[in-house]
């Protein structure tokens, strides 16, 4: 099988352009928000609030995209949600409507993930599984490198023109949509039953999936309670002398280092095992994290970014590559919604927990909490005999 196939490239296409229009925004997104009168507390609610919904949607429309043996639609009207809420965002500036345009983004990732994920999973086989969604995390990252890059630039020369922002990321938006529908179904061979869903009714699968996929969840989930926002490394970065320039900079230095290294380590991932990349992966986490809590040095926490680039991209496309190794292939997208969307919820308590302790505590000991919480992970993981 040809590892990266037109399926693979026209989806990682999508999720580059997608990834660029919504990362076009993350520079400026609190600061437009604080423009148009909302306080941080109002910003804090309106984000936990569409996270909670895309998290929870994730599993409902992976289990749907199972039910119904599609993929495409769900990825498509996905994708094209996530594009007409950018320009929504500019179009009034009441409550209400912001987080209805909010929502909207996010639902339209909770439609396309366990679909999208599933779509990919089917371009593959055990061998190649690492490359092809390492390729994919590649591809999508540099969306993350290119948007931002985009926005600064953009407002060197137009400060503060904030509006206009929106409607120019609405364009790789509106790419991301066409290239969507390129996309076909391949024919699904099942031999469940259709079920009636509901919106809560993917947390079922969990009692009927493998022991197996449950053990690698459990120890997946437990991660993600206490790996928090990257806003919290970028603050660090604040607070060690960078200027907001410099640490949208350092954010984009972190993603293409990300994406330059997704690939090859996908690739080798199929040589020596999803399970030793992803673990190795941790440890680089719970180094990153222990230097963070360690030091106070600027080129330190530079390398430190390089370091979390590498953990990335060791990790994310990982971990999903894992999850559809064992699972059937007809609940690939229940399989991938279900552990996302709670995943989506432990990263939003992560990020609380991390924020009180912060506060409390100092920075610091919320890096060294991470990091050894991260090293118990990497035991439970060690422990455990697995098949990837």
């Amino acid at each position: 099988m040809k590892p990266i196939t037109r399926t693979v490239w026209i989806l990682s296409l999508v999720s580059l352009f997608t990834d660029m229009a919504s990362e076009i925004l993350y520079p400026i997104m609190p600061i437009y928000l604080k423009s148009i009168g909302f306080s941080i507390l109002l910003i804090g609610i309106l984000e936990g609030l569409v996270e909670a919904v895309a998290g929870l949607s994730k599993g409902y429309f992976g289990q749907l995209s199972d039910s119904k043996v599609k993929r495409a639609p769900f990825v498509q009207l996905g994708y094209s949600l996530s594009a007409i809420s950018k320009p929504m965002m500019a179009f009034f500036v009441y409550p209400l409507w912001i987080f209805f345009a909010r929502t909207t983004d996010r639902l339209g990732k909770g439609i396309r993930t366990g679909a999208r994920d599933a779509m990919l999973s089917a371009e593959t086989n055990k061998t190649n599984k690492g490359k092809v969604f390492g390729f994919h995390r590649s591809m999508d990252t540099f969306g993350a490198v290119l948007g931002p890059a985009l926005a600064l630039v953009y407002l060197y020369f137009y400060p503060e023109d904030y509006i206009n922002l929106f409607y120019i990321a609405f364009i790789p938006g509106v790419l991301a949509v066409v290239a969507s529908f390129l996309l076909k179904d391949k024919k699904i061979e099942t031999t469940s039953q259709k079920k009636k869903i509901n919106f809560f009714s993917f947390i079922k699968y969990w009692k009927q999936s493998s022991a197996e996929y449950r053990k690698v969840v459990r120890g997946l989930l437990f991660f993600a309670l206490f790996n928090s926002s990257d806003v919290f490394l970028l603050l660090k970065a604040k607070d060690a002398g960078l200027d907001d320039t410099w640490v949208i900079g350092i954010y984009i230095f972190y993603n293409l280092i990300y994406a330059l290294t997704a690939y090859p380590l996908g690739s080798f991932a199929d040589k020596i095992g999803l399970k030793k990349m992803f673990l190795f992966g941790l440890i680089i986490f719970s180094l990153v994290y222990f230097g963070m809590g360690l030091t106070t040095n600027l080129y330190t926490i530079i390398a430190l970014f390089f370091g979390y680039g590498i953990y990335a991209a060791a990790t994310e496309g990982i971990s999903k590559a894992w999850i559809t190794n064992i699972c059937k292939d007809e609940n690939t997208a229940t399989a991938v919604g279900t552990y996302t969307a709670f995943q989506s919820i432990l990263a939003m308590a992560a990020s609380v927990m991390a924020g009180l302790l912060w506060f409390y505590f100092g920075a610091n000991v919320t890096f060294f909490i991470t990091a050894i919480a991260t090293i118990f992970v990497v035991f439970y993981f060690l422990q455990l005999k697995l098949s990837a």
